[in-house]
């Protein structure tokens, strides 16, 4: 399906500030985990910590996503406590640090949500969808900020036994379809939708998914795309999640092209790059 113009919503409330999406923009990646799948290990201290959120900043982030639970397959779980001891500490020193940047907590556990939140975050980044905690769509409601909605089956545990699918587009919108009623009738009113590249998936079902990614802009949501250096990549290219940076950025302007208004990433300079020479093109003349 071609791009069919059904995207609406160009704007996100965030405590009060409208945040503009009439152009893409980057979301970067901060894990304070010992074990993500790329970066694991290498935030854990508040020199490092503000040293990369800085360089993200500067090289164009309009969010920083904070997550302290690594979601790569197979990865062990850790406990609520565990998982505020790691975030929280962080969002407030990112909140101190830099103010006007949009900071989102990468959690499935609406205890998390609720005490980031109060903590400086303006973001909920939820992987479950709702699945994974049945108190997260009352927390979003009540705190009344966007909510990021992905597309998951299962858990980090077991997702990747879970990829059976007869058809995986229509299946992940009908998904939507429900979970975005159920956030509606809360109130909830600022929704992002992620297809959940990588979460109980296979990489051709990725592929199929990315192929038809537009077909959900006619939710008329906003669609958050996120590749960065992940085995669809790089097991593709043969090769590692140090060698994925061409390949992420291959995958972000086919994303582009086919409506996402959000990139997730790792490398944000290459990132914004990618949505410059995007819009730069968007703007040439038809002939």
């Amino acid at each position: 399906m071609q791009n069919n113009g059904f995207y609406t919503n160009k704007t996100l409330n965030i405590r009060g500030t409208l945040v503009l999406l009439d152009t893409p923009v980057v979301m970067g990646i901060l894990n304070v985990t010992p074990d993500s799948f790329y970066d694991g290990g290498k935030f854990i201290d508040e020199r490092t910590v503000l040293e990369h959120t800085e360089k993200m900043v500067r090289e164009g982030a309009r969010f920083i996503d904070v997550g302290g639970y690594s979601t790569r397959p197979g990865a062990p779980s850790v406990d609520v406590e565990e998982e505020e001891r790691r975030v929280l500490p962080v969002i407030r020193l990112l909140a101190s640090h830099f103010p006007t940047v949009p900071v989102s907590v990468d959690t499935f556990r609406s205890a998390v949500a609720q005490k980031a939140v109060e903590a400086g975050a303006s973001m909920i980044n939820d992987i479950s969808g709702g699945e994974g905690d049945e108190a997260m769509f009352d927390t979003v409601a009540s705190l009344g900020i966007p909510y990021i909605l992905m597309h998951m089956r299962g858990t980090p545990q077991t997702m990747s036994k879970l990829t059976n699918y007869d058809d995986i587009v229509k299946e992940i919108a009908d998904y939507f379809h429900r979970k975005i009623h159920a956030l509606h009738q809360r109130g909830v009113k600022d929704i992002i939708l992620d297809p959940g590249f990588g979460f109980s998936k296979t990489p051709d079902q990725n592929f199929e998914l990315l192929h038809q990614l537009d077909y959900f802009t006619t939710f008329g949501i906003p669609i958050l795309a996120g590749f960065s250096r992940k085995s669809m990549v790089w097991k593709t290219l043969d090769t590692n999640p140090a060698g994925a940076l061409n390949g992420t950025t291959a995958l972000n302007t086919i994303a582009l092209s086919k409506g996402a208004k959000i990139l997730r990433v790792h490398d944000v300079k290459e990132a914004v790059e990618c949505i410059t020479l995007f819009e730069k093109m968007k703007k040439q003349p038809v002939v």
